[in-house]
């Protein structure tokens, strides 16, 4: 058995193909049918805010580009269910290690740039990935020196390639693709039911889960979005959200592909630089989460880079605030769709492009032809419309397991997984969040892992206890506010927090903004902390 075997309900796949919901096509095949019809059509367009670089290529380049790399990868031994890890900003150079690994089979494995010493060497371990990719620096941090100390630590990582100006991913390339090189592809080539993609999403226990998909899960969700966003061929698409969580690799790497169109990557979010890039390079349709749509409408320069083929603008990464919504469709005079997902099943639920400003403003939208959503209650009952319950999803685009983890994967027999989030249904099938049950703080669509903070908190021998929960923010949509009670005669104020936090190797996206030192925590009866009663306090901070 290999660990990337799914672990679906034997009927759920049955039932997928025999309903035609999955297409048995692999994103490969979309990307080699796209080099054939438009080998010189531009591929990826990728701007380096640092440099001030623009990187562009063709199709007829990326692919030579990334079967070169495959071919690279086989002779440093990389092989079918191999695990790839890559922790690059959005690149071309992050497009063509994707394409090199389903060329020979491996699972590709996107790394958020914000990892840092811990969080990498759990997660490549876990899931033992045998060669990362990453930038020497990016954003002023040494990532070649965190390369060194983590390949230290991780016994299954044989390889290490350092990309910078001098060398990039071409060290690890052949000269030349041999007919050998290609017999090998074909003996490597994955089926549409293979696990591809390992993503990491944070969990309540403080272990990040790998989230196991095929290219008939992630394949599906990519198409129907299309479908319902009426995306053309003939349209560029935008991408400043990070390539290596799900929204930018399916809606900024996929999507593009299976379109044969042109992706636009911004290797770092600034709104300004953002607008002259959807000025110059005709953008149509872009996706991000509540920050990247409140940054693009307050900006300076949304009446002289607006333009007319802008015409979409998907929101989502947490309940995206009404007020916002308002105020950005009648600044930027384009569409606007909000949406709801996970990295499970990538985006589950949508506006539609001519809804009511209802639907757009109060809802995170209605499932896909082939995804079903409803609410239950605490017994499993399914509830009535405007009830709050637990959110349960069902459809063609739900992942196919928890590496290593199948006890978690919370899908019963009949394909129902327990998402998490509360939710209450409105206007017949659509949907609102309206809450957690998993203890995750979403901050500009990224989630952060509470339970993996409060655990290196708890490590300081003058917290005696902590508790971190959500504090709604406009822009961000939420914010991590910390409590803390001390042990006697302990001090502590921010900084020293931040700097313990740091000392443990805990990512600074996930550093609490709020401190609050308390003389006791509410608890129940049971002595479990109340954290709604810590919500209600933080919202007055």
């Amino acid at each position: 058995m290999s660990i990337f075997d799914p672990v679906i309900p034997e009927q759920r796949n049955k039932s997928m193909h025999e309903l035609g919901h999955w297409a048995d096509k692999t994103i490969l095949e979309y990307f080699d049918k796209a080099v054939a019809e438009h080998p010189d059509k531009t591929a990826v367009v990728g701007y380096v805010v640092d440099s001030n670089q623009r990187h562009a290529k063709t199709y007829r380049e990326i692919s030579d580009l990334s079967d070169r790399l495959a071919a690279g990868l086989l002779k440093k031994g990389i092989t079918k269910g191999d695990v790839v890890s890559y922790q690059l900003p959005n690149s071309w150079e992050f497009l063509t290690i994707y394409l090199a690994c389903m060329r020979i089979g491996a699972v590709t494995n996107p790394l958020m740039p914000i990892f840092r010493e811990s969080e990498l060497t759990y997660m490549l371990n876990f899931c033992e990935s045998k060669i990362i990719f990453a930038p020497n620096s990016f954003r002023g941090f040494d990532y070649a020196g965190l390369m060194q100390t983590v390949q230290q630590q991780t016994a299954c990582l044989q390889d290490v390639c350092i990309i910078d100006e001098q060398q990039g991913i071409e060290a690890f390339m052949v000269d030349e693709v041999t007919a050998d090189d290609r017999a090998q592809f074909e003996q490597m080539r994955l089926t549409a039911d293979d696990v591809f993609l390992l993503m990491y999403t944070s969990g309540t226990t403080g272990s990040p889960k790998g989230v196991m998909h095929t290219s008939n899960t992630h394949e599906y969700a990519a198409r129907k979005y299309i479908e319902r966003t009426a995306l053309k061929g003939s349209e560029v698409v935008f991408m400043g959200s990070p390539t290596a969580h799900m929204t930018g690799l399916m809606y900024g790497v996929t999507v593009p592909i299976m379109l044969a169109t042109t992706g636009v990557l911004l290797d770092q979010w600034k709104a300004d630089i953002a607008w002259k890039v959807i000025h110059d390079e005709n953008v149509a349709f872009t996706m991000g989460a509540t920050p990247f749509l409140a940054d693009l409408t307050d900006s300076e320069l949304v009446d002289s880079c607006n333009h007319d083929a802008f015409r979409l603008f998907v929101c989502g990464g947490a309940p995206v605030p009404p007020a916002l919504v308002r105020r950005a469709s009648k600044r930027l005079k384009l569409d606007l769709m909000t949406v709801w997902g996970m990295t499970e099943m990538s985006v589950a639920t949508t506006t539609q492009l001519g809804d009511s400003d209802e639907k757009i403003f109060e809802t995170d939208g209605c499932g896909f032809e082939g995804t079903e959503a409803r609410v239950v209650g605490q017994k499993g009952e399914v509830l009535n419309e405007g009830e709050e319950g637990h959110l349960q999803l069902r459809g063609a685009g739900n992942f196919v397991g928890y590496l290593k983890r199948p006890e978690v994967f919370d899908t019963d027999a009949e394909g129902w997984f327990a998402t998490g989030d509360l939710a209450k249904m409105i206007h017949g099938d659509y949907i609102r969040i309206t809450g957690r049950s998993k203890d995750i703080i979403i901050r500009g669509g990224e989630n952060i892992p509470v339970a993996t903070v409060e655990n290196a908190l708890y490590k300081n021998k003058g917290i005696q206890d902590t508790a971190i929960v959500a504090k709604s923010h406009e822009r961000l949509g939420e914010k991590a506010c910390c409590f803390i009670t001390l042990r006697e005669g302990a001090t502590m104020n921010f900084a020293q927090v931040q700097e313990f936090l740091a000392d443990e190797g805990v990512s600074k996206n996930y550093w609490p903004e709020y401190i609050e030192i308390l003389g006791e925590m509410p608890r129940t009866a049971s002595g479990k902390i109340q954290k709604f009663k810590l919500r209600e306090m933080a919202e007055k901070l």
